[in-house]
């Protein structure tokens, strides 16, 4: 039986910026459109939240099953390390996405958009078949396009409307940055198992492109967020607060384009966790204020 530390770890909570901070950049659009509801967005966060774990708990299982995680560099996975059995942890993720859901359902009754079930369940359907069913996507390297629509687009976008209850292209744009950094964090993980993943098969992204190549989509991805939230400016000129961020940006750039490989870019992935969430704080603040 794998301790709760051990549960904890298998969570893997720097991850978890990638459902935190789609939810804050949405409210933030949704207190400048003077939308706000408190327990919409709390709800939505716990959506997020259980979405994320769950995913992870989810990714451990059919990883796990499928031997990919024998040989892993980044933090340990419970399947992999014989702490949980597969069953154990296929519950802890399926419980995951029955809590996404029923607080999903609860939002969906609220404003009376039932087309949010769709969106839903297809979030969910993403998160079990990145890793999971016969032909995962996450093994042919459509992992950062999912992250983009279902941690960027999907949740700011989400998040906005359940409270203000209308679509409006400040969250749509305000969606783009996010999702990039948070297809950063996967391709810097992606980056860290290169190695791994080309020789047990899992045909990710950085498999695709090259170990260079991967490198240069990660600068990007790290780099354009910091143009896109400015254009909004002649909107809202607070949104030029991301800027601050930019030194964050700094350390994990250089260590990537220095070649660092495996456990070195275990920091990587906690810096980006730490720039995500800076950008994120400052960007929700940014669109607070006016629009």
């Amino acid at each position: 039986m794998a301790t709760p530390g051990q549960w904890i770890a298998g969570a893997r909570p720097r991850t978890l910026p990638n459902a935190i901070v789609p939810v804050m950049v949405g409210t933030g659009v949704a207190i400048g459109e003077d939308g706000f509801v408190w327990w919409r967005a709390i709800l939505a966060l716990l959506v997020a939240l259980s979405l994320q774990i769950g995913v992870n708990y989810a990714n451990d299982y059919s990883d796990g099953i499928r031997g990919t995680d024998d040989q892993r560099v980044g933090p340990m996975r419970l399947v992999g390390s014989r702490a949980a059995t597969p069953r154990q942890v296929l519950v802890a993720a399926l419980g995951c996405f029955a809590v996404a859901a029923v607080l999903g359902l609860i939002l969906v009754l609220a404003t009376q958009a039932w087309w949010i079930l769709l969106v839903g369940a297809a979030a969910i359907a993403a998160a079990w078949f990145y890793t999971g069913g016969k032909r995962p996507y996450g093994y042919r390297g459509l992992g950062e396009l999912a992250v983009f629509v279902f941690f960027g687009i999907v949740p700011v976008v989400g998040t906005a409307y359940v409270q203000t209850e209308h679509l409006s292209w400040p969250a749509f744009f305000a969606s783009i940055p996010v999702g990039l950094l948070s297809c950063s964090m996967l391709v810097v993980n992606n980056l860290r198992d290169v190695g791994t993943d080309g020789s047990s098969g899992k045909r990710t992204l950085a498999v695709r492109l090259g170990a260079e190549r991967t490198r240069t989509l990660y600068v990007a991805l790290q780099v354009v967020p910091f143009v896109v939230a400015p254009a909004m400016i002649p909107v809202t000129p607070w949104a030029a607060l991301v800027l601050l961020a930019v030194p964050l940006a700094i350390p994990p750039i250089r260590t990537v384009l220095d070649k660092a490989v495996g456990p070195a870019l275990i920091a990587v992935l906690q810096q980006t966790g730490k720039l995500q969430m800076a950008y994120g704080v400052l960007f929700a603040v940014g669109l607070a204020i006016v629009f």
